[in-house]
């Protein structure tokens, strides 16, 4: 178990000097992860916005080997890199490398589901990981199928209606092996799962909470802020999925009011509005139903002893 910042088995995989905006949750929890994959590793990235920030051409910050692939088709491209690294390992004429995949909410939830579950279902050698901020965040701040209930997107300007998809059990409904959610503020736990995807031998999962300050309309020294928030008021529970056994992470026996975390976001600013209160409701609803089933497939009620998510 990794509880100090030396005991990270890895070097930097990305220079700092990429153009990513101040406070961007996406590239704390990137580097967060990359610190913590097992070398060789080759990464494969959808197109979005880590793409876009770390290799405006003729850069890159990437210290690894990296391919970038279409929204739709990194889990299929990844894919391949693993079928032919198999059978050039068989050939003698290369070794096992470790495969990760980003992708944004736009990449995963939507655009790249299809080639997802196709590599799910195959059993790929993977960890496939969604850096969530709840839009399409380098095209324009359009609403995803992440989106939330009553934020403002350039789409849903009167905020969003419908609720966020639940992607975790879609995913885990493939019968992975592992499947797990963390924010970049609980940097131990997000290491910690990591290093434990990749010790099985078939397709994981990570879906990571990424507060983005242009989007969301926060400011960029909140980000770590919002994804510990984001925690302590159930928003986004921390939970892993082993071997389809569900635990809870880190229990939050006394959640925070909700708008403690909204207010902070000026996405919500219409939300928070009198004449929203039902929608508010309802978003507070969701949040308590999704805790209280969570809560029921980990069979969990009291607090688990979790040193290693101390921040």
């Amino acid at each position: 178990m990794i509880t100090r910042l030396d005991q990270l088995p890895a070097k930097e995989a990305i220079s700092p000097g990429h153009n990513a905006c101040a406070g961007c949750g996406a590239l704390i929890a990137v580097r967060q992860i990359l610190l913590a994959a097992p070398r060789p590793l080759i990464v494969v990235n959808a197109t979005g916005c880590l793409e876009v920030v770390t290799t405006p051409y003729p850069y890159t910050a990437w210290n690894v080997p990296w391919l970038h692939v279409a929204f739709e088709n990194a889990a299929a491209a990844a894919s391949g890199v693993e079928a032919a690294l198999k059978v050039l390992e068989r050939k003698g004429l290369g070794r096992r490398h470790n495969i990760i995949v980003f992708a944004g909410d736009g990449g995963t939830f939507d655009i790249g589901l299809q080639s997802l579950s196709g590599a799910l279902e195959r059993g790929h050698r993977l960890l496939f990981v969604c850096y969530d901020n709840e839009a399409y965040m380098n095209t324009g701040v359009q609403r995803s199928a992440a989106t939330p209930p009553g934020a403002w997107s350039s789409t849903t300007p009167a905020g969003k209606q419908e609720t966020k998809k639940d992607i975790m059990s879609i995913v885990v409904a493939h019968g992975v092996k592992y499947a797990a959610t963390a924010t970049p503020f609980f940097w131990k736990d997000l290491v910690n799962k990591v290093a434990k995807a990749f010790t099985f031998d078939g397709p994981t999962f990570l879906h990571v909470y990424a507060p983005c300050p242009r989007g969301w309309y926060t400011e960029s020294d909140k980000t770590i802020q919002l994804s510990k928030l984001a925690v302590e008021t159930r928003y986004f529970p921390l939970y892993e999925v082993e071997n389809g056994r569900y635990k809870i992470n880190y229990f939050v026996a006394r959640p925070k009011p909700l708008e403690e975390f909204l207010k902070i976001q000026n996405r919500y600013r219409t939300l928070l509005r009198p004449e929203n209160a039902e929608l508010l409701q309802r978003l507070k609803q969701e949040v308590e139903e999704r805790w209280k089933r969570l809560e029921a497939l980990s069979q969990q009620r009291e607090a688990p002893s979790s040193t290693h998510l101390v921040s």
